[in-house]
């Protein structure tokens, strides 16, 4: 191993304001930034280890007495400490590689509303998505047309840039991006106008999507690459849709089943009759019995909202509310009151609480 004086090129007698400018001098010469060569580096670990021991007053001592040419330690019995932490550091021009221009895009998530109607059986739309798209100039180059880029000149494509740390145990060779190229690798010396250098814009594109049936507010569809275009034409994230479904005047929604209410006259709900009804998917006949009480509930199989996931549908839950007239003439009044007087019924009386269809429905809409 060579002479850390005749490494440096000074004497033996040289003071330590000489060492530090003969190491300066030659250090500006053979940095890796400076001089990325083989045979510099491996100058550039002699330097600047000869530097550490002749620029510290003991060691220097030591070095002198004949402590040995690693200041203190034997390269035999030892080895390189700088080779050593190399390997663990990733120095020696052992590298990565310089990172890519392409990245994944980000994620996109829009809100879809939808009426009640429209979750029955699914619907499709076309969705207006404000995104970013690959840029129609350079293709996701990020380069004017024409042109392409060029290897940085400072890490020579490599994208990281090694440096000498100084360590108790020796020189330790690190490596870190370059700052140059960011760690590319390459520089964009003419970048597209368009994207300015991006590969991607901001635009709008339609995205043409099938809502299955079933879907409830605050459910969330995936549609895996449907997302923002990523950096340099990178992978597209993905969009998600959320969905609100809207408030309908008539009918609400339980699970899978519809319910709504019916406003069935005293006399009709006394005689029984049958009526038609439109519903959200078409017309349907409900027939209410003789003698039908306020709160019954009927139920209509298969006409409710089909099931997300799984087959068939819910159920139509009508709710009977009898309506009792408030304002009677004479005549009216003559005929209820000998319907009473022929009827009998007896005082009304207390019975146990009980939470009807209405109440849910109340609470469901004040909720």
């Amino acid at each position: 191993m060579a002479d850390h004086y005749e490494a440096l090129g000074v004497d033996r007698d040289a003071t330590t304001d000489q060492i530090k400018k003969a190491y300066r001098r030659l250090a500006r010469e053979l940095h890796p930034d400076v001089n990325p060569g083989a045979e510099a580096s491996e100058r550039f670990k002699s330097i600047t280890h000869a530097y550490d021991v002749l620029s510290d007053a003991k060691q220097r001592q030591k070095y002198d007495q004949g402590g040995g040419q690693n200041g203190g330690f034997d390269g035999q019995n030892f080895g390189n400490f700088g080779d050593i932490f190399e390997t663990f550091f990733g120095g020696g021009g052992s590298s990565r590689g310089p990172r890519s221009r392409r990245e994944r895009g980000q994620d996109a998530l829009i809100r879809v509303d939808l009426d009640l109607d429209e979750v029955i059986f699914g619907t499709h739309r076309d969705l207006e998505v404000d995104t970013a798209i690959v840029c129609e100039t350079c293709k996701g180059s990020c380069c004017a047309p024409g042109t392409a880029p060029i290897t940085c000149d400072i890490c020579h494509g490599t994208g990281s840039i090694q440096r000498a740390v100084r360590s108790l145990l020796g020189n330790v060779m690190t490596s870190s991006p370059c700052g140059s190229c960011r760690g590319y690798g390459t520089i964009i010396a003419t970048p597209c106008m368009t994207c300015s250098g991006q590969g991607r814009i901001r635009a709008r594109r339609t995205v043409p999507v099938d809502i299955p049936a079933g879907v409830d507010t605050g459910l969330r569809l995936q549609m895996p690459g449907s997302g923002e275009a990523g950096p340099a034409a990178g992978p597209n994230g993905d969009l998600y849709l959320e969905m609100k479904v809207r408030h309908h005047d008539v009918f609400s929604r339980d699970g899978d089943d519809l319910m709504c209410s019916l406003d069935v006259p005293m006399t009709s709900a006394i005689l029984g009759t049958t009526v038609t009804v439109k519903a959200l998917d078409g017309d349907i006949e409900v027939e209410i019995r003789p003698g039908s009480q306020s709160s019954e509930v009927l139920t209509i199989k298969d006409r409710g909202i089909t099931k997300l996931r799984g087959s068939g549908r819910g159920d139509l839950k009508v709710g009977i509310h009898v309506l009792t007239p408030t304002k009677l003439d004479h005549k009216e009044r003559d005929l209820i009151e000998q319907f009473a007087a022929r009827y009998a019924a007896p005082a009304p009386t207390l019975s146990q609480y009980q939470q009807g269809l209405f109440a849910k429905l109340r609470d469901r809409f004040l909720g």
